[in-house]
């Protein structure tokens, strides 16, 4: 079992940044690949970004490619989203995501996810 805690969110004006954390515990951290998901009000969650067991391989989503950045420290057990040049469409309950298989290396599926935290909602006013 894998025990996942955001933290981070909160208000940001638009155009401004943000760093978003998740901690985990219950599992070694570097043989998990992670990744963060969000949801807004109304719509479905959808893939945000994904990083590789060891960190050297990363993915993102067209909508957040070249303004966020995902990184992990494999020695603090901690998962980061920088967030920069955040955009009113950003606002949403951001979510970070363990995969438990461990072929897995790197994955966009959300159905590979096999746990989850409880999410941080990033809100952005203009």
């Amino acid at each position: 079992q894998v025990h996942l805690e955001e933290s981070g969110g909160g208000l940001v004006q638009a155009g401004g940044s943000r760093r978003l954390s998740c901690t985990a515990s219950g599992r070694t951290f570097s043989e998990l690949p992670m990744g963060w998901f969000r949801q807004a009000p109304g719509k479905e969650r959808e893939f945000v970004s994904a990083i590789a067991k060891i960190g050297a391989t990363t993915y993102y989503s067209n909508s957040v490619k070249g303004r966020f950045t995902i990184s992990r420290d494999n020695g603090k057990n901690t998962l980061y989203l920088q967030m920069n040049s955040v955009k009113p469409e950003d606002a949403a309950v951001y979510y970070c995501a363990a995969v438990g298989n461990p072929i897995v290396i790197i994955t966009k599926r959300e159905a590979e996810y096999d746990f989850w935290g409880q999410g941080t909602r990033v809100t952005v006013f203009t």
